[in-house]
Order: C-alpha cells, then sequence, then structure tokens
C-alpha cells in the first residue's frame, strides 16, 4: 500500500503567526532581528522569518507615522525614521538578491538531484531483474540506497512522482527478488524500529502547546518516514495507521488553532470597524474653537490607543479596514493642522501689532508733552488690550517691553510734575485718609454713617494724581477700608458695575448697542484674517458669530419697540 499522506493546509499562513511574535517590536529591534537573521547559515531558509519581520517593520513605521499626525514635528526624530527605514529597505533588498540567487541555484541542484535519482531508479530496476543470487545483488542495493537518501531535495511538482517510484521498485526487489529471508527481515526490524520512534515523536507532538511548531515538526517527521524502506507485511498497515492516526491529530488541532484565529479576526474587524465609525463621526463634527480641537483632538487620541490595542482582523479585511481608518486619521488631522496653521497667522499678525504698539510707545516714551503724550499713551493702552492672543512664549516678552515703555514715561511725567500738583504729597495725603476712614469708628444712625462716607469719598476725589506706578496700590488700598468701614460703598460701587437702576427698556438698549459692537468687532477680525491664506476656519467662525448676531439683534429690536409701544 501507498504510505503517501500530505497534511491538510491551514486556514491562514504561519507567516501571520510569525508576524504576530513580533507586533510588540521596536524599530531598532527589528532591525537587529533581520541584521542576525542575515548573518545565521540557514539564512535562506527562514524566508518566512524574514517576510514577517519586514512586514511588522513597515507596519509599525505607518503606526508611527499615524501617531505623529498633528503633533509638533521633532526633526531630528523624523531624519532617524526616515534613516531606519532607508536602512532597513537596502538591507531587504541585499536580502532578496541573495534569495534569488540562492532559489536559482536550489532549483539548479534539484534538477541535477532529480536527474541522479532518476539514475538510482533505473539502476534499482536493473538491479531487481533476472538476479538469483542474493549475496551479490545486496551490497548494490545497500549502495543504491544510501546513494538515493545522499541525492538531496527535488523540484516539487516532481517529488511525488519520483518517491512513488522509488518506493515501487524498492518494495519489488524485497517482495519479487528471492533474497535472503535473514538479510530482509534484519531491514525490516530496522526500518521497524525507525517508524516506531517517528511514531512516538509525532504522537507527543499533540502534547505540544504550540501547534504551529508542532505542525512544522511534523512534516520534518514524514520526510524522515519516506526515506527508510518498507517493514514486513503483518507490521505495515498498523505501523502505518499509527503514524497516520498521530498525524491526523496533530493536523486537527493545527486546523482548530487557525479556526479560533478565524474567530478572533473576525471580532477585530468589528471592533475595528466601530472606531472608524466613530473616527468618521468626529469628521462630520462642526470644531471652531481652539478648545474645541484639543477635545476633538484628545477623542482621536483615545481611538488610536484603541486601535493599536486590537489584533489582526481577517486576511481579507484587514488591510482595507487599516486604510479606511487611516483616512479618517489623515483627514482629521490635516483639519486640524489648517485650523491651527490659521490660528497661527493670526497670532503672528497680532504680535505685529503689538510690536508695532511698542514701537510706538517707546518712540513717545521720552516726550515731555505731558498732556498729549498722556493722552496717546492711554490710547495705546486701550489698543493693546483689544488686540488677540498672541504665542505664549512671546506674550510676557512683548508685555515687558510695551510696559517699561508706559512707566518709563509716566515715571518721568511724575518726577516732573509741577510743585502745585506735587503727586508725593498726594499720595501721603491719600495714605494718611485712608488711616483716617479705618480709625472711623460706625455709628447706629445710618444716615450719618452715609453723609461720613461721602464725605470720605469728597476727600479722596479732591486729592490730586499720585505717582503712576503707585496708583493701583493706593487705589485698592482705599476701597479696602471704605468697604470695611461702609457695607454701603461696596453695594453702591456694585450697583454702578451693573449699570445701576436701568429699567427693563435700557438694558435691552445697552445689549443691543454691546451686540453692535461686537458685529463691528467681528467683521474687523474678518479683515485682519483675510490677510492670511490658511484662516478659512476661523473666518467662517467670524461669520457664524455674526449672523447669531444680527439674529438677537432683531430680536432685540422687536422687544424694545413693544416697551415703546406700552409706554404710548
Amino acid at each position: 500500500m501507498s504510505e503517501n499522506i500530505f497534511p491538510a493546509e491551514p486556514v491562514q499562513g504561519t507567516a501571520d503567526v510569525v508576524e504576530e511574535n513580533y507586533s510588540a517590536k521596536s524599530i531598532s529591534e527589528l532591525s537587529d532581528l533581520f541584521v542576525a537573521l542575515r548573518a545565521g547559515e540557514d539564512a535562506m531558509t527562514r524566508y518566512k522569518e524574514a517576510e514577517a519581520i519586514k512586514s511588522a517593520f513597515y507596519r509599525l513605521i505607518a503606526r508611527m507615522r499615524i501617531e505623529n499626525e498633528g503633533s509638533p514635528v521633532d526633526p531630528q526624530a523624523q531624519e532617524a525614521l526616515e534613516n531606519a527605514e532607508q536602512n532597513f529597505k537596502a538591507m531587504y533588498a541585499d536580502y532578496k538578491k541573495d534569495r534569488a540567487e540562492y532559489n536559482r541555484a536550489q532549483d539548479e541542484m534539484r534538477e541535477a538531484n532529480l536527474a541522479a535519482k532518476k539514475a538510482i531508479i533505473e539502476e534499482l530496476k536493473a538491479l531487481t531483474e533476472g538476479q538469483d543470487d542474493v549475496s551479490s545483488c545486496f551490497p548494490a542495493f545497500r549502495e543504491l540506497q544510501n546513494r538515493w537518501k545522499e541525492a538531496g531535495p527535488v523540484p516539487a511538482q516532481s517529488y511525488r512522482d519520483i518517491n512513488d517510484s522509488y518506493q515501487f521498485q524498492v518494495e519489488k526487489f524485497y517482495d519479487m527478488i528471492k533474497i535472503n529471508r535473514d538479510l530482509r527481515d534484519l531491514d525490516f526490524r530496522k526500518n521497524l524500529e525507525v517508524k516506531i520512534a517517528l511514531c512516538e515523536q509525532a504522537e507527543a507532538l499533540s502534547q505540544r502547546d504550540d501547534v504551529v511548531e508542532a505542525f512544522k515538526e511534523l512534516q520534518k517527521y514524514h520526510e524522515q518516514w519516506k526515506e527508510y524502506g518498507p517493514v514486513s507485511k503483518e507490521y505495515r498497515e498498523d505501523i502505518w495507521n499509527r503514524f497516520k492516526a498521530a498525524t491526523a491529530v496533530v493536523n486537527k488541532k493545527y486546523q482548530a488553532h487557525f479556526e479560533s484565529l478565524k474567530g478572533e479576526y473576525e471580532q477585530n474587524l468589528e471592533k475595528k470597524r466601530a472606531i472608524c465609525e466613530k473616527a468618521e463621526e468626529l469628521l462630520r463634527q462642526e470644531i471652531g474653537s481652539t478648545a474645541e480641537w484639543n477635545e476633538a483632538g484628545k477623542q482621536m487620541d483615545e481611538l488610536l490607543a484603541e486601535w493599536k490595542t486590537i489584533g489582526y482582523a481577517t486576511k481579507k479585511e484587514n488591510q482595507k479596514i487599516y486604510e479606511r481608518f487611516r483616512a479618517a486619521c489623515d483627514t482629521f488631522y490635516a483639519r486640524k493642522r489648517e485650523y491651527y496653521t490659521a490660528v497661527k497667522d493670526t497670532m503672528n499678525e497680532n504680535v505685529s501689532r503689538k510690536i508695532s504698539l511698542i514701537e510706538q510707545a517707546e518712540a513717545l516714551k521720552d516726550s515731555t508733552d505731558w498732556k498729549k503724550t498722556t493722552d496717546q499713551f492711554i490710547s495705546l493702552q486701550k489698543q493693546w488690550k483689544e488686540i488677540g492672543y498672541v504665542p505664549r512664549k512671546k506674550a510676557d516678552q512683548l508685555w515687558k517691553r510695551f510696559r517699561a515703555a508706559c512707566d518709563a514715561f509716566f515715571e518721568n511725567r511724575d518726577e516732573n510734575a509741577p510743585k502745585e500738583n506735587d503727586i508725593y504729597s498726594n499720595l501721603k495725603a491719600k495714605k494718611r485718609l485712608i488711616d483716617e476712614i479705618l480709625a472711623y469708628e460706625s455709628v447706629e444712625d445710618e444716615a450719618a454713617n452715609a453723609d461720613k462716607m461721602r464725605a470720605f469719598a469728597d476727600r479722596w476725589n479732591e486729592i490730586g494724581h499720585v505717582p503712576y506706578k503707585e496708583k493701583d496700590n493706593i487705589i485698592e488700598a482705599y476701597r479696602a477700608a471704605m468697604n470695611k468701614k461702609f457695607p454701603l460703598f461696596s453695594k453702591q460701587r456694585q450697583q454702578r458695575q451693573d449699570g445701576g437702576k436701568r429699567s427693563p427698556k435700557d438694558a435691552l438698549i445697552a445689549r443691543y448697542n454691546a451686540l453692535q459692537q461686537d458685529i463691528t468687532t467681528y467683521e474687523n477680525n474678518i479683515g485682519f484674517f483675510s490677510a492670511s491664506k490658511s484662516s478659512a476656519p476661523l473666518i467662517k467662525q467670524m461669520q457664524e458669530k455674526i449672523e447669531q448676531s444680527k439674529r438677537q439683534l432683531k430680536e432685540l429690536e422687536e422687544k424694545i419697540r413693544n416697551f415703546e409701544e406700552d409706554e404710548q
């Protein structure tokens, strides 16, 4: 009977499993693994490992590029990544070239081996025909067997036919030639011992945890099985069935392993689809502020982190789902870059505007035209407050420079104030008044307390200016003293800040005027932004605010008109 058996094809190639073993490696570790593989004597036979390392390397490169999207570019890190990729590409190209040469040599060797084995079969065929003297032909038979084992592999497409022909001639030699029974039985026993050992080794493979390695080992046992001749007829069926049964167990576990992976791949595919849907939903959102972009970026980072925790999807869908997620990431980070480019351009424009104010302030700081220049500095300070944000690393530097110019002028002005308006005397007078306020003892008559409060306030207002750099401190001390002694003071001040006791109509009119001012500010901002090539998102945001404010203006107009009709 024929002893040829070929294990069933796996559900998915072993290279996928090897590749998963490399998924946790870094760029440098994968490069080192490839260098070590190439340096080994068996480098040409380990091509599946080489392919797995290459696949893991480029997948890692792709993931790192996704992670870097939307983040500040580190030139050194970027250069290191590009160099690592180029070095690996060069190493793999050399390996591929060597592998092609190796395969060509192997093909030539297999063809030569095939010719040698065909010649051996012909010699074996001649040996089995017309030989009656066993003692003279058996040594020649042994020599042919040894030559067959040493001949090496043949082309895959010829493997089955050449081995079947050889086995047929060997069995024909044993069965048809009147060989010496003792020598034949000795050979049979030797073959039986070897095949029993192969059965035991194959049976032990079923206990291996690594079913992929067990399957690969089983293929080696099958090769060895074919190299040995038959056993006696009484054992042939049993020994073959035993080996076949052990093979079936390993094959079944191997198939089950890949079936289980298939189920896991399906689950991973569903998880990745869900992540893609969340990423695509994020793209559909209208994001118009820095806070919103920060929150959206955080959500995308979380999706990216979750993606990394999920293993491979099905082989058919894995690349497609990856490309879908990559497309969503690319679009998101491109929009984010566009937004921040516009913000950066706007901030740079604000820097230029503030530098212009600084230069004006520095040009005026030595002026002795106190009244005119004071008004100019007040105007510059007002304009400063109206300018938007600038980059954080420049904000403090710009402010200190602007403040230094302002302080220089006002301190110079204060030092040159006329004696009839002695600011330092005014400072002392205000300090004495604060001491009086703190020394005042309230009485039960609230009207008297109120009169005293107003008297203190009038005296305060009659005192002239104090040195510029002391202004904020002295005002804060005065308010603190008045708040402490006169609760009515803080209440009235709050009412003034709230607009006093305005009627509902007056409140609506004030709101109407504020909205008109907002619209003017937004329109001015659009004028500033239009100079930037990448400020489309900010312009769109300003336009939306203008439209919203105009709708509110119409509502306020209607409410004010209703109040006027009620008053008639």
